[in-house]
């Protein structure tokens, strides 16, 4: 019993079933190597809290564990940088230095990675849940403890704000 709702068990064959797709999730958004440890923290997390079939399916709970654990993982990551760029500046830069920084800046570039990061947090989740998590609508509803109706909308204003980023183009459509 936690907070007055009575806990059941989670499937014995949870891990198995679902960590090499939420692993895949939190690749996609972060890193394989981030992954390894995020992926497993998800099972951690769901393990030690039950599962609370009032909930809906396990899968969607699942994919909200990661998605708070990823958007958890990007605040640290942001206020470790910000904490970088206030300390001193580097009296000499080496060309090793530069070429590394050019490499690592790369894996972030492109049109499609700026349109992503300039929208909201809440309607990123939404359109990342469904492009690379392969959720339903309701599946992401559930994950994100979000009304069905705001998991439509999030998404429609996600698509026209990246539609026009990209220069008014619809993936989806073919030439």
């Amino acid at each position: 019993m936690r907070n007055g709702v009575e806990r059941l068990q989670v499937p014995p064959d949870l891990f198995d079933a679902h960590f090499a797709e939420i692993h895949r999730y939190i690749a996609r958004r972060l890193s394989e190597d981030v992954a390894d440890d995020l992926a497993a923290e998800v099972f951690v997390i769901a393990l030690g809290g039950g599962y609370d079939a009032s909930m809906g399916a396990v899968r969607p709970w699942l994919y909200g564990i990661a998605t708070n654990l990823v958007a958890r993982y990007r605040r640290t990551e942001i206020r470790r940088w910000k904490a970088i760029g206030r300390s001193a500046e580097r009296d000499r830069v080496s060309h090793e230095d530069e070429v590394l920084d050019r490499v690592a800046a790369a894996r972030f570039t492109g049109p499609l990675a700026g349109a992503l990061a300039a929208l909201k947090q809440r309607d990123r989740d939404v359109v990342l849940l469904i492009a690379l998590g392969g959720l339903s609508h309701a599946e992401v509803a559930a994950a994100l403890e979000i009304p069905f109706g705001t998991v439509a909308s999030r998404l429609n204003r996600a698509r026209k704000q990246l539609r026009k980023a990209l220069g008014d183009v619809n993936p989806l459509q073919e030439d």
